[in-house]
């Protein structure tokens, strides 16, 4: 297009070429308005659905029902679409702004992490005028920055030990080979942690690592992987059991446990397994000792393998309200503090069927209580335990007793009889939190830590064997503590494999996710 456009040579072209272009003008604005209008009309969709989503998933705790997570995968999918039409509409709008102005219009700023690498491009323009031909003088610089992604990619790494040998004594001296974590392999430390890291986080099958990889010309066996994870976890065996004594050293400790199918011997068939998870963590109550999670492997769900586990256990134990567990209480070294998520949930689901004046009163004052919880998180425990007795305890008194006298009218295959008998059958458990300032209210700790394994679960279909169970109960352990810390998994595994087959065993301490993440680059914020 030329830069000067001839202009009208009479004052009645000149208006007409004005009105003409004014009326271009209005138009595009029109457009751009209209596009506005869209992009905030979807932008509203999005935040409704994003709060369906998080309505959803806080509708079941525990285990989610195959129903809910349909409609989940349904609704993630919409706001998918909806975000890339909003996209598309950003690039149209932009045009049609550059188009009208002929300057381009400037994208909103988005904070960039500060810890990532910067790697700069600096453009230089001419230093001699295009006009004068005269010097040009730096007047200033504009910066703007994007977040780039570098795609994996594979390389050897060759270690040349080289020799001297004295020329006088004939004596030799070599440098000794570094310490690998599995001698005589061609893994270093860094494909070990990607490969766990990909399988156990990532929830990518070592099947489908194997495929990636040869992509990239690169042949991985996927048996030889295998072998490696395997080889792993042993070596890193004093690790996890350093992390479970550490979970368990505490007064207050979060339990659930999660089904997973798992390949029986001799057949092709599957029988249930669990995976029970254990943690630690009182940052809600002020504490500031690390956060830290242990999984165990069992074949089966029977009271035995919690009591196990929880042998030298004495405080608190925050769980739902699962048989095997009543156990631990008769000693009196445990007291059971049981999750007002389920308890809620027993009422919602009446609710959901046969609304009434009662379940809605019922579930707004458990509503409060939770409103409670947001204003005094972080706080020290003396000072929650005061606000709750002060605010809380009321309304549990006044539910406990409405609860009673609505079940007096009830008959006793009544829907709403089952939800009343879950509250006042653990009454004591339920309203711990009252007089001990560290419990929570909810369960919510344990049940995040096992969305790991239900992700994984649904990429894995099942686990191999109950030594492959109990692998990835080990994995999962290292992996999920790092996430509770805001610890890169990957960097964590990496320096972990490249010291452990040297490091002290009475020393191992030193290797736990918090005691090496100084060693580490720092990790995004996790939203968990």
């Amino acid at each position: 297009m030329p830069d000067h456009v001839p202009l009208p040579q009479t004052v009645a072209e000149l208006h007409a070429l004005v009105l003409e272009q004014q009326a271009s003008i209005a138009k595009m604005q029109q457009e751009i308005a209209e596009r506005d209008r869209e992009i905030v009309e979807r932008d509203q969709q999005i935040e409704r659905l994003k709060a369906q989503i998080d309505k959803l998933r806080r509708m079941h705790f525990g285990r989610k029902s195959e129903q809910l997570e349909r409609q989940i995968d349904r609704l993630e999918t919409q706001l998918e679409d909806l975000a890339a039409g909003s996209g598309v509409a950003d690039v149209r709008r932009a045009r049609a702004r550059a188009s009208s102005s002929g300057v381009s219009a400037a994208s909103p700023k988005e904070a960039l992490a500060p810890h990532l690498p910067r790697e700069e491009h600096e453009l230089e323009p001419d230093s001699i005028c295009p006009k004068c031909n005269n010097a040009m003088e730096l007047l200033g610089e504009d910066v703007s920055e994007q977040l780039a992604r570098v795609t994996a990619m594979f390389k050897v790494i060759r270690t040349i030990r080289r020799k001297r040998i004295c020329t006088g004594c004939g004596h030799i001296a070599q440098p000794p080979m570094p310490g690998l974590p599995i001698e005589r392999s061609i893994a270093h430390p860094s494909l070990l942690a990607e490969i766990i890291v990909a399988k156990y986080a990532n929830h990518t099958p070592l099947y489908r690592q194997s495929e990636i990889a040869a992509r990239d010309g690169v042949r991985l066996d996927r048996a030889t992987m295998a072998r490696w994870v395997g080889q792993c976890e042993e070596l890193c065996r004093l690790l996890t059991e350093a992390l479970r004594r550490y979970t368990m050293a505490t007064a207050k400790l979060h339990a659930d446990d999660t089904p997973i199918p798992v390949l029986a011997p001799g057949n092709k068939k599957t029988k249930t397994g669990r995976l029970w998870v254990y943690v630690r963590d009182d940052r809600r109550s002020g504490s500031r000792d690390p956060a830290a999670v242990w999984f165990a492997y069992s074949p089966d769900r029977k009271g035995i393998h919690p009591q196990t586990h929880l042998a030298g256990f004495e405080g608190i134990l925050q769980a739902d309200g699962y048989a095997g567990f009543n156990e631990l209480n008769e000693g009196g070294k445990v007291r059971l503090a049981f999750c007002w998520d389920h308890a809620r949930r027993y009422v919602f689901n009446v609710h959901e069927t046969a609304p009434s004046d009662t379940t809605k009163q019922w579930l707004d004052m458990i509503g409060e209580f939770y409103g409670i919880e947001a204003d005094i998180r972080g706080k020290p425990p003396d000072e929650r335990r005061r606000v709750r007795q002060e605010r809380s305890a009321p309304l549990l008194a006044a539910l406990e007793t409405s609860m009673r006298e609505k079940l007096a009218t009830l008959w006793p295959k009544a829907p709403l009889v089952e939800a009343i008998n879950y509250s006042l059958n653990r009454w004591d458990g339920l309203t711990l939190f009252c007089d001990d300032g560290r419990v929570e209210i909810s369960n919510v700790l344990a049940e995040n830590a096992l969305r790991c394994v239900a992700l994984g679960r649904r990429n894995f279909m099942f686990a191999g064997s109950d030594s492959g169970g109990e692998r990835a109960a080990a994995m999962y352990s290292l992996i999920c503590s790092c996430k509770l810390n805001n610890i890169n998994p990957r960097a964590y595994l990496e320096y972990v494999l490249t010291h452990i087959a040297d490091h002290q065993a009475n020393r191992i301490d030193e290797l736990l996710p918090w005691n090496v993440a100084k060693h580490l680059l720092p990790s995004a914020p996790s939203s968990g």
